[in-house]
């Protein structure tokens, strides 16, 4: 199973959710059978490494995604993955536009995917402070636990 966490610019949402995901699939009996990397729709970053602040409150919680760096989703992605996971309706929007016909990889909003919240986002913190980057911690975190409890139902049903 292949999953590409996507936002805006891949440095806040996306990276974060990265790391609470592989962190948490690397603890569980799905090492080694899920894949995961992130994007984002935009270009503005690409090559930089994730937001300070986002580095500072993932480090806070055991989570290391300073090794990151931001890319833009690519035509590739929609071949290579099986989901597509968007932080908000905007970029779910987006991926879903660009899409090329015949495309292996569906989208979904990653709250609604994991159970956490039907049609929920995660909304961005970049103009925010400490407060609303550990909020989407929180956020990811709960998505963390609702990712793993359905690959281990989709992996299963294999």
């Amino acid at each position: 199973m292949r999953l590409l966490v996507v936002c805006l610019g891949n440095i806040c949402r996306s990276p974060v959710a990265e790391g609470v995901l592989r962190a948490r699939i690397q603890a569980s009996t799905l090492a080694g059978q899920v894949e995961l990397d992130s994007a984002g729709t935009g270009d503005w970053h690409v090559g930089q490494p994730p937001d300070r602040r986002a580095i500072a409150n993932a480090a806070e919680h055991g989570i290391d995604i300073a090794g990151l760096r931001a890319r833009q989703l690519g035509p590739a992605d929609y071949r290579d993955f099986d989901w597509l996971l968007c932080a908000d309706r905007a970029n779910l929007r987006d991926v879903r536009a660009r899409m090329p016909h015949g495309a292996h990889a569906r989208a979904a909003l990653l709250l609604d995917w994991t159970g956490v919240e039907h049609e929920g986002e995660v909304p961005d913190p970049y103009t925010g402070g400490p407060a609303q980057f550990e909020h989407v911690f929180q956020l990811l975190d709960r998505a963390a636990d609702g990712a793993i409890a359905r690959l281990r139902q989709e992996l299963r049903l294999r």
